[in-house]
């Protein structure tokens, strides 16, 4: 019989050894009158050389996946391959030809494929393509819709004004 905690442990025992432990960090000397040279002796710490940029987060709901009744946040980008029913609020969302997204959206650019109901409001521009099909209350700043996509429901078009305020805010 296989036991959870011998099978587990030896990943996490080899996980452990690749952390950065704070003990391990570079450490840099005083420069005093007997140490200095014309070269520049201070060694960057490992801390300084650890970038505050935050990577960006993407979500891959892939084709056989259905994901229901959540709030999804602090994500950049959401690609769905499968079905979702959300609320989300992104920078980025893509919709797939077999991809399906039912609920409450706001984002900057979402690009359309597959198939999008409910409430959809993108900042910057909206694309469906021709396979894709879009209803319910959709909001935007630019549209372009391709040959073939069908677009039904209570469409209007973002004021700049207000498009203008969510951006400072």
């Amino acid at each position: 019989m296989l036991q959870k905690d011998g099978f587990f442990r030896k990943r996490d025992e080899k996980r452990e050894e690749n952390l950065f432990r704070p003990s391990q960090a570079v450490t840099t000397a005083p420069v005093t009158a007997a140490n200095t040279t014309d070269v520049d002796t201070t060694v960057p710490s490992a801390t300084a050389a650890i970038s505050h940029e935050r990577k960006e987060a993407k979500l891959v709901v892939g084709p056989d996946i259905k994901l229901k009744g959540v709030e999804i946040s602090d994500c950049d980008t959401l690609i769905v391959e499968g079905r979702v029913e959300a609320t989300l609020d992104s920078r980025v969302l893509e919709i797939t030809p077999h991809g399906v997204f039912q609920g409450t959206i706001a984002v900057d650019n979402a690009e359309i494929h597959g198939r999008f109901e409910g409430e959809l409001t993108v900042r910057k521009q909206l694309v469906i393509y021709g396979a894709g099909k879009v209803s319910g209350k959709i909001r935007y700043a630019k549209i372009k819709v391709e040959e073939g996509a069908e677009l039904q429901g209570e469409i209007s078009m973002l004021d700049k004004a207000s498009a203008a305020v969510r951006k400072a805010a």
